[in-house]
């Protein structure tokens, strides 16, 4: 029971029974088998890289207006080159051919340091920030309007291609918006919608204080029986940070507060633990 010794298995079952969910299908995903070692880890690192790059385009875009320049972007893309952090702000040409870049923004010593190039006469680039800003916008369009601000993430995926992620913005200080959210697998020239991934329906809000940290929280997935990236990047994101416990229809997991992804056991296991736990 690793990992579990902060939150009582009585208590994740009526969590269970009261708790929110973030899956609702008429057809859910089920399978015999629980995510593989593998597929954790990509998961995982998926998240890991989701949170990185949402840090680096928040401290880059106030380094981009703390130098109360003109405005006129309509996008923009990070990618992380040698360990750090580039982020171009600028937009695509009617041509669609040239990405115009006004600001670079790299990451200096600290992931939230970062120094930026203005460009008065915008910089023509194509290739990987081109693609990317052509899958930004292609994922904004896919996802249509929303009654809430959303944040868009774009992160290469195999073979040149991209994640283009859209998740529900923070809007209030120590809450942490969890569901709503989508990812689309891009082709490599930031064309075409591959596969479009309902990662969660439900938008859950999650509050949190260090004065009143949880010991844990958790959601039920329906659409899935296996986590999704954005479960990590929220269990990175919120502060201060507390584990997520992730039940679906068989199968429960945990994203423990350093971001790392585990398999714990089935549902049918943790029941009998709370059981022998009521009998006590």
């Amino acid at each position: 029971m690793k990992g579990l010794e902060r939150f009582s298995v009585l208590t994740f079952l009526f969590a269970v029974l009261l708790g929110g969910s973030l899956g609702q299908s008429s057809e859910p995903k089920t399978r015999s088998k629980p995510a593989s070692k593998e597929e954790l880890a990509g998961t995982e690192a998926r998240g890991r890289m989701l949170y990185e790059y949402d840090q680096a385009a928040w401290h880059s875009t106030d380094a981009v207006v703390a130098l109360k320049a003109s405005t006129g972007f309509t996008s923009f893309v990070g990618r992380k080159v040698d360990g750090k952090w580039v982020v171009v702000y600028g937009k695509v040409d009617n041509a669609a051919n040239k990405y115009l870049v006004l600001y670079e923004a790299k990451q200096g010593e600290s992931p939230t340091e970062f120094s930026v190039n203005y460009f008065a006469k915008p910089k023509g680039v194509d290739g990987y920030f081109l693609n990317a800003a052509r899958a930004f916008e292609l994922g904004r369009k896919e996802f249509g309007k929303t009654d809430r601000a959303y944040n868009t993430a774009v992160l290469p995926a195999d073979d040149g291609k991209f994640y283009v992620y859209l998740m529900p913005a923070q809007t209030t200080n120590g809450v942490y918006p969890l569901g709503g959210d989508v990812r689309y697998l891009v082709s490599k020239d930031g064309k075409t919608v591959i596969e479009r991934r309902q990662l969660h329906i439900t938008v859950l809000e999650f509050a949190s204080t260090e004065a009143d940290k949880p010991s844990g929280a958790m959601h039920t997935a329906l659409l899935d029986e296996v986590p999704e990236d954005t479960d990590v990047f929220h269990v990175l994101t919120r502060q201060p940070r507390f584990p997520q416990w992730i039940l679906s229809k068989n199968f429960v997991y945990i994203v423990k507060e350093d971001g790392t992804l585990m398999y714990l056991m089935t549902v049918e296991a943790y029941k009998r633990i709370g059981n022998k736990e009521k009998q006590q």
